[in-house]
Parts: structure tokens; sequence; C-alpha cells
């Protein structure tokens, strides 16, 4: 996967203390490398092609080495095609550092971060940076801090349902457009392209902007989605769910997701609905379900009345 080193370096507020003429760096993984072992020579293991991150400890050694034994290693590290080398805690390198970084064009960054916090901030950032993405039609709203993706036919209802969940206080995330990454197994985060983000279209009046008519609390940058809300037009033949005690679900980019299928007709409120729906889910992420416990009851009177 190919990384940016511009905006990585910008993203995570990198001082540069030697420049490259890279514009990319080649990953495999958002994990970094310690190099205190390649320090002191053992190279049997060693993920060069990780950004290389450099403690307080890794510094205190070079610096008690003998300039002969810390060069030898040093020219020994810099050998191999390594991304980057990131001093933390606001450390100088020495010079020889910086002249065999720019023999191999290798950048020397610097963050005034302790080590351990910028490894959390830099694999944060690289997850999500390198994470498989996607794009889906239909529209991403936080509702009672559920992320909730409506989906539907062209012309269903979907930015209408959530312009009137937007006045009902909730958030908006992307409209017709979502940008999905999947930055874990199991979590999917949905935003909306730069372009067109915290714009929507609604038929018969046009283009708005949710941002200047509403606030900025009415918007949202991005969103993992949790549950998905599918919105068709209401068919008379077809046995819609009444009790909820089946769970159904998508997959979307191999993750599986709840998913609920809401009927359309003439009258119908579905931003209300929408609103149970989101709360529903949160009371089963919590262990509790109604179906459920009017199964339960009912199947007590049944026993009680034998």
């Amino acid at each position: 996967m190919l990384v940016n080193a511009k905006e990585f370096i910008n993203a995570l507020q990198l001082q540069v203390l030697s420049p490259s003429t890279r514009t990319e760096w080649e990953l495999i993984s958002e994990e970094m490398n310690r190099p205190g072992l390649q320090f002191v020579g053992f190279y049997d293991h060693f993920a060069y092609e990780r950004p290389q991150v450099v403690g307080l400890t890794e510094m205190s050694y070079l610096e008690q080495l003998s300039d002969e034994t810390r060069r030898e290693r040093l020219e020994a590290y810099f050998s191999y095609p390594i991304p980057c080398v990131i001093l933390c805690r606001g450390m100088m390198p020495q010079d020889d550092i910086l002249e065999l970084a720019k023999a191999h064009n290798v950048y020397i960054l610097r963050t005034e971060t302790v080590t351990t916090r910028f490894v959390v901030n830099a694999m944060n950032y690289l997850s999500r940076a390198m994470a498989p993405r996607s794009t889906l039609h239909g529209v991403l709203v936080d509702v009672y801090g559920v992320g909730v993706l409506i989906t539907g036919e062209s012309g269903v209802g979907k930015s209408e349902a959530a312009l009137e969940l937007v006045k009902r206080g909730h958030q908006l995330v992307a409209d017709d457009v979502v940008d999905v990454c999947r930055i874990t197994n199991n979590r999917l985060i949905g935003e909306s392209p730069e372009t067109v983000r915290h714009f929507m279209e609604i038929r018969g009046i046009g283009i708005i902007d949710i941002k200047a008519m509403y606030g900025i609390s009415a918007v949202l940058m991005s969103k993992s989605i949790d549950l998905v809300i599918h919105l068709e037009n209401w068919k008379e033949n077809k046995a819609y769910d009444r009790l909820g005690l089946s769970e159904d679900f998508t997959t979307i980019m191999d993750v599986r997701v709840p998913q609920l299928v809401l009927p359309v007709r003439p009258g119908r409120n579905l931003a209300v609905v929408i609103e149970v729906a989101a709360r529903n889910f949160s009371l089963k992420q919590l262990g509790y379900s109604a179906a459920q416990e009017l199964d339960r009851r009912l199947n007590e009177l049944m026993n009680s009345s034998k």
C-alpha cells in the first residue's frame, strides 16, 4: 500500500530534519519498528519496510558507543531500504545519522511526542490511510450515537428521511455518496467525499447546505456504520417482520452489519421509525431485546396456565 509521505508528516505534525526525494512509501502494515536490536547488530528479523521509531532508549545506546562503532552500526542500518526514521521526545540526531540518511535518501523526522504515544498515533493514522476503501450509494447519519446507513432505490426518500432526522437534532455524515473504509476486520467507517461534504439533494428544491442551514452541530465528518436501514416501496404481498425475533445482516467489504428493511408508504414518518430502530439497536447491544422479553413472558404465561 502506497502512503503519501507529505500527508503522513503533516498529519502527525513532524519536523523534517533531513528531506528525501521519495514522495510515497510502500508499506505492508501500519505497525512501527523500534530499531534497538538493529543498533546492536541483530538483523535476522528486521522489519525494515516499516517506519523506524527511535526513542530515548535507542538514542541513549547510540550515544554511548564510540564514534567508530556507531558509524559501523549505522552504515549497516541505513543499507536497508527503510522509509523514514522518526526521533521522539524532540531529540536531535548525531551528525552521522543525518549524513547517512542524506546519502541513502531517507527522511529523518522529529516529534516532541513521547515514543509510546507517537507510535499509537502513527498506527492509528496508518490504519486509516491503508484501510481498504469502497464507495456506496446511500445516506449516513448519526442517530443517538448509532451510525445508520440508509439505503434504497433512487427516489425512495432517503434524503428526505435524513433531512427530517437533522431537523430533529441528529447529524448528517454523507448524502448520496458514502466513502467507506474498513479499519478493522469488523469495523467500518463512513464519510462524505470532500467535494460534496455537508451538501444534500432534495428533489424539487435542489442542493442545500446542511452546515449553513442548521449549523456545525448538524454535521459530522465521519461515523462508524453500525446499522443499515434499507428503504423500499411497500409491497402488499410481502411479509414484513413484525416481531423482530430474527436478525438480518448485510455484508459490506466482508463485514457483517445488522440490517432492517423498512417499507415506505404515504403517511409513514420514517424519521421517527429510524430513531426507534437506532434506540432499539442500542438496547440490543446492551443485551436487551423487547421481542425476546415478550416471547419470554408469553412462554411463562403458557407454562403457568398448564
